[in-house]
């Protein structure tokens, strides 16, 4: 019975968000209830003690971190007034965190008047209810926050899909090895030193796993061929960069990286594929990720070609900035960047990109060594 709940006759009358008995109880949504005050916990158990719901508590801040670093939390309710920490606090610092940014909080108090609600909506509050409650109210607003809470996490896991697809694209060709993660940390260093915000350097860190998702389309005799191309087959092979664009368009957190899964491929004179852009109408974070894919291409084995010394490599980019194909600001910088060779020794290999985490190590160790 430990991994079922029974049905009563109240639980059948609740919405069918709140119960589901063929659903394993220990998947069932978490609410975190803090609060220092005993009967005011007691209360909100009551209201909500009938619903599908694994209900924990905490009464200072202190003892909600630990729940939070240890448990899956879907929700957090919280008091304004706590020892310790106030609620406002407490808010600001879990949304701060970029582990637990996205669990909505639900603010609860005792005091009237606007400025506690001001106050804590404020600091990151998701809701706020002044008692005393309406049982009915309280059922519904959490209710409606862990649907939005389930909502935000099915978008998660179609993103953590999209970057495991495009890993499995990258293992197809053992030449490649982590080509994308080695473009990730290049993008992101190249962003880095031009000043970029976190959510450019993100998108380049993203991009450098997704850039080429579309070779999924790409049937094995055209995307491993050890001779040239010929032109029906360099016509699917430009496909990939429009193909890639179409996978990940429905998702729109990776908006920001659409243009760099379409465009790392234009050049500078306007001679690159697939829409002819040129100069800085070719978008900067696909032009940032294409010199790294370039570098990375030049200085790793393929089916046709042996890996090259850095410095080749770096010849060969110079001269292709002077026929016009690379932005010509881009490639002296990266090339400056790369120089900084404890930064590559500092940031992690084989990142986990279905979470923030291993992002957020790599941006400050990067940023570390770049201001060196």
């Amino acid at each position: 019975m430990a991994a079922q709940t029974l049905v009563s006759s109240e639980a059948a009358k609740l919405h069918p968000f709140d119960f589901n008995p063929e659903i394993d109880i220990d998947r069932a949504p978490s609410v975190l209830i803090i609060d220092a005050v005993d009967i005011n916990r007691r209360v909100l158990r009551g209201m909500l003690k009938m619903a599908r719901y694994r209900l924990l508590e905490a009464t200072r801040a202190a003892e909600a971190f630990e729940i939070l670093a240890r448990e899956q939390v879907d929700l957090v309710v919280v008091d304004l007034m706590m020892p310790e920490m106030s609620g406002p606090e407490f808010c600001t610092k879990v949304k701060s965190n970029r582990r637990t940014h996205l669990i909505p909080i639900l603010m609860m108090t005792s005091v009237q008047g606007a400025e506690g609600e001001i106050a804590g909506i404020s600091s990151g509050a998701d809701e706020f209810l002044t008692r005393p409650l309406h049982p009915e109210v309280v059922r519904t607003r959490v209710r409606a926050m862990l649907r939005n809470k389930a909502a935000i996490d099915s978008l998660e896991e179609a993103e953590t899909i999209l970057f495991t697809l495009a890993q499995a694209v990258e293992k197809r060709d053992k030449y490649t090895g982590d080509h994308c993660d080695r473009l990730a940390k290049y993008g992101m260093a190249l962003g880095a030193a031009l000043g970029l915000q976190q959510n450019d350097l993100l998108a380049l860190y993203r991009g450098g796993y997704l850039h080429d998702i579309g070779k999924v389309c790409v049937p094995d005799a055209i995307l491993f061929k050890k001779g040239p191309l010929n032109d029906e087959e360099w016509f699917v092979m430009k496909q990939h960069t429009v193909r890639g664009e179409e996978i990940c368009k429905p998702m729109k957190t990776l908006a920001h990286v659409l243009p760099v899964i379409r465009s790392h491929h234009e050049r500078w004179d306007g001679t690159g594929y697939p829409d002819g852009l040129s100069g800085e109408r070719i978008p900067l974070l696909a032009r940032i990720l294409q010199v790294a894919d370039i570098f990375d291409a030049l200085t790793t084995a393929r089916p046709y070609k042996p890996a090259l010394p850095e410095d080749e490599a770096f010849r060969i980019m110079h001269d292709e900035t002077k026929r016009g194909w690379r932005d010509p600001e881009l490639v002296p910088l990266f090339q400056e960047c790369l120089r900084k060779t404890e930064l590559w020794q500092a940031l992690p290999t084989g990142c986990d990109l279905s979470g923030p985490d291993s992002f957020q190590v790599s941006l400050t160790a990067m940023r570390r060594f770049l201001e060196v």
